[in-house]
Order: structure tokens, then C-alpha cells, then sequence
């Protein structure tokens, strides 16, 4: 059974932006912006995580 979950990654930049990948392997939402930060990146993770539109249960 595969897993949707939240990819973290450094772009070309060298800037942190995060993805979400749906349990068919597909991305379905990405960061609007990049991150100078890892922590900040992780924040806005967590903002789609704590929100009522959350695709992650």
C-alpha cells in the first residue's frame, strides 16, 4: 500500500521547497515559494497541515 506524504527537498537554488505526493505517486501541490530555511519550508508544511483543507488525513 503506498503513502501520501510531504517531500522536503533543496531546489537548483540551493533554497528549500516542499511537495505533496498523493498515494498514487503523483505531486499534487507544491510550494508557492522557496524557503532561505529549512525550518521556515517545514512551517509551511505544517500550515497545510493544521488547515481544514489538509489532503493528508
Amino acid at each position: 500500500m503506498s503513502v501520501s506524504y510531504y517531500n522536503l527537498y533543496q531546489d537548483s537554488q540551493r533554497l528549500w521547497r516542499w511537495k505533496y505526493v498523493a498515494s498514487n505517486g503523483k505531486t499534487i501541490a507544491v510550494s508557492s515559494e522557496s524557503y532561505y530555511n529549512k525550518g521556515d519550508a517545514e512551517h509551511g508544511i505544517n500550515l497545510v497541515k493544521n488547515s481544514k483543507l489538509d489532503p493528508v488525513v
